[in-house]
């Protein structure tokens, strides 16, 4: 089984969704995927993470990323609880996750893309280690 990849540091948030990427680095031992010639280059490919209000939001939204060729996979998971603080309070919505499958290099225009179609109001954008954002 190949080493699980750390995730990366650096995180985009969507409205009250988060968007994170896991990129890899090589793992410490070599796994028979990278000695069998399977053409995977450590950083290439990422997983983004982003929340949607309910499960045909989520569909549409991950239907046109996979149409669009800007992810290989959508996985959904149905009936997450998010609690996150909102305009200064704290709140909790039943949500539906979507789990995004994409190369690193096409992160910005899968960025742009969920920003452009998502119902949530407001988009921001980390990029320190860490987040300077909410300071």
């Amino acid at each position: 089984m190949p080493a699980l990849l750390p995730v990366a540091s650096r995180l985009l948030l969507l409205p009250r969704v988060l968007l994170t990427m896991a990129s890899g680095s090589p793992p410490t031992q070599p796994s028979p995927a990278s000695d069998s010639g399977s053409g995977y280059v450590p950083g290439s490919v990422s997983a983004a993470f982003v929340t949607c209000p309910n499960e045909k939001v989520a569909r549409e939204i991950a239907r046109a990323v996979v149409e669009k060729r800007l992810a290989a996979c959508v996985n959904l998971i149905p009936q997450i609880t998010s609690i996150y603080e909102w305009k200064g309070k704290i709140e909790e919505d039943s949500e539906v996750l979507m789990m995004i499958k994409t190369q690193s290099s096409l992160v910005p225009a899968l960025t742009d893309f969920v920003r452009s179609v998502h119902p949530y109001e407001v988009a921001e954008s980390c990029h320190d280690e860490p987040c300077s954002c909410s300071s």
